[in-house]
């Protein structure tokens, strides 16, 4: 197949790239390469995919609505991986246009496109921040989520709103991922696993919101790009037994779907530090911290639609998940431990 994947020089992206190459896909990566975080560490993902037979990328940015409807125009491809967004919960809180524009008016050229380009299905990313205040544990996609506590986590919900309106009005097949907590080889820098291990390595303490006592489910990258591709291949249809007098959120009279994507298995964030310490042979000097605006104390993801729907449950343990980010940090920076 020809797919988009757009956000391919981010994280999941990348992953997400990667894996429907090696399979024999033919893929063209979309990104725009903004200074939110290191680019060159997304120039180094990059550089890894072009190595790879069947693998195009556009630097582009999302709200170009000009440019994307020339894109699918040109390129006719078969399904669309829409993982390109402004990452980060607390940049939201300064910078809220930059979700607006990316994350809202960015999914709606990417929703254009693929209304009058006949994609056979979408698969876009959501987040566990839409559970927002919700706090009855674990969350799942048939609870009520019209409480989140940022600027980002209104997006994204907002992302699952207009994919319902296109797959209803449209018949568009779409599939909404709500990610938890993702780590592994190649991930953000602002993300806690990565920047933990700078500063223990570099012997400066560490920040530790809520005192450590967050609970999240974190999410191997490989378990996430499993699930990825395994929606990807699932196109989606009308929910037989939906029922318009009592509503389920997570499916529909259209082809619509979401669903909840992560390790069932939640671990606070005092054990998650013990785990790296362990790895890194090193301790952790931690600043214990109140809790920040627009943080949630915990997540645990409900992931047994996925499971019934598609036959996937995530299943690597944070102590091989760890490992396996340090062994790639070590090479990467040719940091000696």
């Amino acid at each position: 197949m020809k797919i988009l994947v757009t956000g391919a020089a981010g994280f999941i992206g990348y992953h997400t790239a990667k894996a429907l190459l090696a399979r024999g896909d033919e893929v063209v990566g979309l990104d725009n390469l903004n200074h939110y975080y290191d680019v060159s560490l997304k120039h180094s993902r990059l550089e890894n995919l072009n190595q790879e037979t069947g693998f195009e990328f556009l630097k582009m940015d999302l709200s170009d609505r000009n440019s994307i409807a020339d894109l699918f125009s040109a390129q006719k491809f078969n399904r669309v991986v829409h993982l390109g967004a402004q990452a980060g919960v607390r940049h939201s809180l300064e910078k809220p246009f930059d979700y607006l524009n990316s994350n809202v008016i960015g999914t709606m050229t990417i929703l254009e496109g693929c209304r009058y380009h006949d994609i056979e299905h979408l698969v876009f990313s959501s987040s566990s921040s839409v559970y927002g205040a919700n706090t009855a544990m674990p969350f799942s996609v048939n609870h009520n989520v019209d409480h989140p506590l940022s600027i980002y986590a209104a997006t994204k919900k907002s992302n699952e709103l207009m994919a319902h309106a296109y797959a209803d009005l449209y018949g568009l097949p779409v599939t909404g991922l709500r990610f938890f907590t993702v780590y592994g080889p190649y991930g953000r820098p602002d993300m806690a696993l990565f920047l933990f291990t700078k500063r223990i390595l570099e012997g400066k303490p560490i920040d530790v919101f809520n005192y450590g006592k967050h609970r999240r489910s974190f999410t191997y990258i490989d378990d996430i790009v499993s699930g990825i591709i395994g929606t990807l291949d699932n196109i989606v249809g009308p929910d037989p037994l939906w029922d318009s007098d009592t509503p389920k959120p997570a499916s529909s009279r259209a082809p619509y779907r979401i669903y909840n994507i992560g390790n069932q298995q939640p671990v606070e964030l005092l054990k998650y530090i013990e785990v790296l310490e362990k790895c890194l042979g090193r301790t952790a000097k931690k600043n214990l911290l109140p809790m920040q605006p627009g943080d949630v104390p915990d997540t645990w993801a409900d992931v047994e639609d996925l499971v019934s729907d598609i036959g996937y449950r995530p299943t690597t343990p944070i102590e091989e998940g760890v490992k396996q980010f340090i062994d790639w940090y070590v090479e990467y920076y040719k940091i000696v431990l």
